[in-house]
């Protein structure tokens, strides 16, 4: 049976088009005015509170300069600018998908990563939809969130950054001295895999992303996924030990880490044991058709890798933005 996930994501309130692509709904955006940085509090001004319920009454209503003159919380009115400017920017464009790509050919963005995050997750929720491989959904959490990692005994195991900060947070107020050394995530692998359905939205297991685990295996069928989604080229994804080819002709680093080294190893430089030891994760990706002439029966290199606090923030668009296409 199928079953549902990611519910506070904001893609079950989305409109779609006929080709199912995704359009921001009335209630789409009132779920943002909702949120506690927007919606008004006991101590919030009458101007606060007017312009809230405008908005809720008409989520896509015009707010001008002087509409924010009055506020008296200056923090409300910075959300707010926030909120907007994504607002403005999704109308220019037909569908989130439309203005994801935007964002990858290189449109200027006035507001927060933190929204680019959000649409990256509710498209994937798109993509992803009647999947049933939770360990698969739990790799592809790490397109749009920041993942601690801790190597242990062979292992990479991935954590959410945010849920690893709080843990330790409440840790430390509830015992005196140091702070501790590490927090226990529960890990999801295959006996324990179908605990993701209730925990979705908590950001709160890890897995195992190690040469040969299933977790792995899922990252590369979601980039795959998110490849065919946009471009509409099909690849194949597969996991690497290490890179052995004299004609080594194209990489994409997943992330800035892994960009800059894969640069640095295709320019000759020398590379230091330190900054290769950063590497999690080598890909092969192929293709039998979409790339240009002179890529065509060759691999595409992809690497992701830690930085030096010992996380990974994955730019899944450079995935759209770097391969060989043979049309743009």
């Amino acid at each position: 049976m199928t079953q549902d996930f990611w519910l506070t994501s904001g893609w079950h309130l989305l409109d779609r088009d006929a080709e199912g692509r995704l359009v921001p709904s009335a209630d789409f955006m009132l779920a943002y005015y909702a949120r506690d940085e927007i919606a008004p509090q006991e101590e919030s001004c009458a101007a606060e509170r007017a312009l809230h319920a405008r908005l809720s009454e008409d989520p896509f209503a015009e707010v001008t300069e002087a509409d924010f003159e009055p506020i008296i919380d200056r923090d409300v009115v910075h959300n707010y600018r926030a909120v907007l400017s994504f607002r403005a920017f999704l109308a220019q464009y037909p569908t989130l998908e439309a203005a994801y790509m935007a964002v990858v050919r290189g449109a200027k963005i006035d507001f927060p990563p933190l929204f680019l995050e959000q649409l990256t997750q509710i498209i994937l929720r798109n993509i992803l939809d009647g999947e049933t491989d939770t360990l698969k959904i739990r790799a592809a959490e790490c397109l749009f969130r920041h993942q601690t990692v801790t190597l242990d005994d062979g292992r990479i195991m991935v954590a959410d950054h945010a849920t690893v900060q709080l843990q330790a947070g409440m840790a430390r107020m509830l015992q005196e001295g140091p702070a501790p050394d590490e927090v226990s995530i529960d890990i999801l692998a295959t006996e324990t895999a179908d605990e993701y359905w209730a925990r979705s939205d908590m950001f709160n297991t890890s897995v195992d992303i190690a040469f040969t685990q299933p977790a792995l295996d899922g990252l590369c069928r979601v980039m795959e996924a998110w490849v065919g989604y946009f471009l509409g080229v099909t690849t194949r994804i597969q996991p690497m030990h290490e890179i052995e080819d004299e004609s080594w002709s194209w990489h994409v680093g997943l992330d800035s880490v892994s960009n800059d080294l894969f640069n640095d190893l295709y320019n000759g430089a020398d590379v230091g044991d330190d900054r290769l030891r950063a590497i999690l994760c080598l890909f092969k990706l192929e293709a039998d058709a979409g790339f240009i002439p002179e890529m065509a029966g060759r691999p595409v290199y992809l690497g992701l890798a830690m930085d030096q606090a010992g996380s990974v923030r994955m730019k899944p668009q450079n995935l759209l933005a770097n391969l060989p296409l043979a049309t743009s």
